[in-house]
């Protein structure tokens, strides 16, 4: 595959033969021209993305271990062209996109544009006040699912829209990564019900056991939703869990026996 952040040796290789930029007898373009026109392309548009955020160039993204790109106004456009470079981003370990909710669509195009085992260092997905609502949060689900992120620990989504029908599609997907530690939906006008999809008896061994900081404040998240994560804990299901934080005065006493609630960002 064809680097954008890095299209010479590409470039290089395909100037090798004239074959290679001699145009079809109809005029249009060889197979290979055309597969050069698009590399210009996808790199260029790379570039723009990284001055937008600040940096000088497609070799210090390719480098880069983290991204803080925080309210930077990227577009839903900008975003989908962040996710098709997931594979070629190696080093990538922390993102964090917190402040750009132009389009609402944006965190739904990022997440539709990564396929398996891209951004595979990555560890914390920061992705608040993003507008990503219910749609974003199945395409994140997709993309877990697919096998992109394989390593996150650390997910923050809050204040971005996501009710019960968003976390029912992302639960499953998370409970499949192991290596999850931190979980922020604060925020969300989630309930009892995609909280207890979150929480269901795990399908294997070891879904959630690293959880041990989960943030569900400002929630619709009642009495039935603390007696659901209750039950969860008294089954074994998120044994590391340490910090909860719920907004819901009876939904915490629900589990006090259990986890002491305490505040974390």
């Amino acid at each position: 595959m064809f680097n954008p952040l890095e299209p010479r040796l590409a470039l290089a290789l395909s100037n090798t033969s004239p074959e290679f930029r001699r145009p079809s007898p109809n005029g249009a373009r060889a197979p290979t021209q055309e597969a050069r026109w698009q590399l210009r392309a996808q790199h260029e548009a790379a570039a723009a993305l990284c001055h937008k955020v600040g940096m000088r160039g497609c070799k210090e993204l390719r480098k880069a271990a983290s991204a803080y790109w925080h309210n930077k106004g990227l577009s839903a456009a900008d975003l989908e062209r962040l996710g098709t470079l997931g594979s070629v981003l190696p080093a990538l370990k922390v993102l964090s996109l917190s402040g750009n909710a132009a389009d609402p669509d944006g965190v739904r195009r990022l997440a539709e544009g990564l396929g398996a085992g891209d951004l595979p260092a990555l560890t914390h997905l920061i992705l608040s006040d993003t507008q990503m609502g219910d749609a974003g949060a199945a395409a994140l689900a997709a993309a877990l699912s697919r096998g992109a992120l394989p390593r996150i620990e650390v997910l923050a989504a809050r204040d971005n829209g996501i009710g019960d029908a968003g976390l029912l599609a992302l639960a499953p997907a998370l409970r499949q990564r192991p290596t999850l530690e931190g979980l922020s939906l604060a925020g969300n006008p989630l309930g009892d019900e995609g909280l207890a999809a979150l929480v269901a008896l795990p399908p294997k061994t070891g879904a959630l056991a690293r959880l041990w900081r989960l943030d569900l404040d400002r929630s619709q998240i009642g009495n039935t939703g603390g007696a659901a994560l209750a039950a969860a804990l008294e089954r074994g299901i998120m044994p590391a869990l340490e910090k909860l934080l719920f907004s819901s005065d009876a939904a915490a006493a629900a589990t006090h026996a259990h986890v002491k609630a305490s505040p974390y960002h």
